[in-house]
């Protein structure tokens, strides 16, 4: 078997994978499911880490919505994206995959501070590590999280998991005809308002040229498939 296409990846997931077929919370067996897709991945010799979101658990924009401070439901959002990190973690280290969870917000008694070297240095070591808590500022999503944290510790790509297999033109639950796009450039992406990732998040992509691949996580082998190479999801890249 050929060696994997990336050394070194950032896997992005949303909460609301985690919660699978539930409205709400965290789905054990969804999240065992993720975790035995991210060891095999790692036995490959594959670095790994995370960012989860926090949706299944917690929306602040939507609470703010509802009349909540920005600043205050931003910070809840942010601690839910450490439950669901400590859920993954737990499912990881009974696997038998190391991990180490850092938090952009100190939290000592449950998790490390983020620290980009020492972040690496787990990375190098073979454990797989969890970003949690966002960048720790309010008014930014977990996607930017996401984005900041792989160019920090120089991934190779983003490897963003969600429930369906790629970027649309449209919405295909609601139009059948919607188009699956194989590859997109970043400034397409945002200039048609794609649900790739957020304005920010994309940009920051754009200004470091670090491709995003967008990917059904929840079906089994799309993960290995992804850090293969093989032609799976939408690639968002500088150019086509």
């Amino acid at each position: 078997m050929p060696p994997p296409k990336y050394k070194r990846i950032l896997l992005k997931l949303s909460g609301e994978v985690l919660a699978g077929e539930l409205t709400y919370g965290i789905s054990p067996k969804i999240v065992s499911d993720i975790a035995q897709e991210i060891g095999r991945v790692r036995e490959k010799g594959v670095e790994i880490a995370v960012v989860v979101g926090g949706g299944n658990i917690f929306r602040g924009l939507a609470a703010t919505a509802e009349g909540m401070d920005r600043v205050s439901a931003d910070y809840m959002g942010m601690l839910a994206t450490v439950i669901n990190s400590l859920a993954l973690q737990d499912a990881m280290e009974r696997m038998g995959t190391h991990t180490r969870v850092q938090t952009a917000i100190d939290m000592a008694k449950i998790a490390e501070p983020f620290i980009r070297r020492r972040a690496v240095r787990h990375l190098e070591k073979g454990r797989v590590v969890l970003f949690a808590a966002g960048t720790g500022s309010p008014y930014f999503t977990t996607d930017t999280a996401a984005s900041l944290r792989a160019i920090e510790i120089g991934a190779e790509v983003i490897l963003k998991g969600t429930k369906v297999d790629g970027v649309y033109d449209a919405d295909p639950k609601i139009n059948p005809s919607a188009r699956k796009y194989e590859r997109l450039r970043y400034i397409d992406a945002l200039n048609q308002g794609l649900k790739v990732m957020d304005a920010t998040a994309i940009s920051l992509c754009m200004d470091n040229k670090l491709p995003i691949l967008v990917f059904n996580v929840t079906k089994k082998g799309n993960l290995m498939k992804a850090v293969m190479g093989d032609p799976i999801g939408t690639l968002v890249e500088e150019g086509l």
